[in-house]
């Protein structure tokens, strides 16, 4: 039997990336919200990541649970994550209540859902036929997710060049919210894709990445949570259960139970 050492020289390329799903939920058997789901199972091998600028491998005080294998692109090119990073922070900015969808790293959690399980569709049935659906009957088309995203972020930064002469992360605030309102509105053109579509789609994996256990990406410090007081996943209540008054809590993530260092 070959030692430690041998087996670790014969160990696959791709051995981090599966040290990142075991460390990212895969095996937690937790739910957090809906796109989290299985949304990291099955990551995409192939897909050569890209690691952003001034990413610093040494978290600062308190800034422990977004770890560095939290911060790399596993999808989304880096001019894909700046316009898909610029359009969340306009769905949600940072103001008086707390730091915006940028500060979070909302769009590293919707890089990484795009990379697994849930941006392929893979618990969904997707054979044909496929017929226009009803507003109440939900998702009905044949893209996967992921390709559903970036065929959005193409029209995105099509209808930004046509209407403002400039990529959607050149415009100005009000610009972009007004692009971002003819999707929501399904007054743009997608070919194959209706606009209203994608921007739901953003919209709902904005608020999840605010909201979502840091494990997987954004709620980058926990910030969204504390913006709602909202403790996280707590060992236990046992000892403020009976309590009256309300109590804030300092939260704790899924990362904290883990111990991984």
């Amino acid at each position: 039997m070959a030692d430690n050492n041998e087996a670790r020289k014969n160990e696959p390329q791709d051995a981090s990336r599966r040290n990142f799903l075991k460390y990212t939920g895969t095996a937690l058997g937790g739910v957090v919200v809906g796109g989290v789901i299985g949304g990291l199972i099955g990551a995409n091998t192939n897909r050569e990541t890209e690691q952003p600028p001034n990413q610093s491998n040494e978290a600062a005080p308190g800034e422990s649970n977004n770890k560095d294998y939290n911060q790399a692109l596993m999808f989304l090119t880096q001019s894909q994550f700046q316009t898909t990073q610029a359009a969340a922070e306009r769905i949600f900015p940072e103001d008086e209540s707390g730091p915006g969808a940028k500060t979070l790293g909302v769009a590293y959690f919707i890089d990484h859902q795009l990379a697994g399980s849930w941006g392929i569709n893979a618990r969904d049935y997707m054979m044909g036929p496929f017929y226009e659906a009803e507003a109440e009957q939900g998702y009905q088309l044949s893209f996967k997710r992921h390709e559903l995203f970036t065929l959005g972020l193409k029209g995105l930064e099509d209808y930004s060049k046509n209407k403002f002469n400039n990529p959607f992360t050149a415009l100005k605030a009000e610009q972009q919210d007004e692009v971002l309102t003819a999707f929501a509105e399904n007054k743009a053109d997608i070919k194959g894709l209706p606009a209203a579509t994608f921007f739901n789609l953003l919209r709902q994996l904005t608020i999840e990445g605010v909201y979502a256990d840091p494990l997987y990406g954004g709620n980058k410090n926990m910030d969204g949570w504390r913006m709602r007081s909202y403790p996280g996943n707590q060992y236990s209540y046992y000892n403020d259960i009976e309590k009256d008054e309300f109590l804030k809590i300092e939260p704790l993530s899924l990362h904290d139970h883990l111990n991984l260092g």
